[in-house]
């Protein structure tokens, strides 16, 4: 499977939806990864990190039209423009922004809200909002 890594462009986000330590994982598993050249910057992760750690290193579309993409917050319209109908989205997408949900849904993404995810001591490792 495709995994896309965009820079986040939400005004004063400085975080990644992945680490070169989580691309590594990612690769070991028989995926290939394509990380948007910059996405680390804003959390000091520079890109031969992720090159290094032998990722793809690609320009937004090439991120955004992954199969499946990692983000941190929901992708803005422009964003939504380069993903493939059908994709998979992940992050932290903000469940009720109806407006942005109808927009990702009609666009054909299927999306997986992490802050969603049951905040129970079994869905530990999932809870994003505690890690934040």
């Amino acid at each position: 499977m495709q995994i896309g890594i965009p820079l986040e462009t939400h005004a004063g986000e400085t975080r990644v939806a992945a680490t070169p330590e989580t691309v590594k994982k990612l690769l070991a598993q028989g995926h290939q990864v394509i990380v948007q050249s910059g996405a680390g910057v804003a959390a000091s992760i520079p890109d031969d990190a992720y090159a290094a750690a032998g990722a793809h290193l690609g320009d937004a579309a090439a991120a955004l039209g992954a199969e499946l993409v990692l983000k941190v917050v929901a992708p803005s319209a422009a964003e939504l423009a380069l993903m493939q109908p059908g994709a998979v989205l992940v992050g932290m997408l903000n469940p009720f922004d109806s407006d942005n949900l109808a927009r990702m849904a009609g666009h054909g993404i299927t999306a997986f809200a992490l802050e969603a995810a049951p905040r129970t001591s079994r869905a530990q490792s999932l809870d994003v909002l505690s890690s934040q």
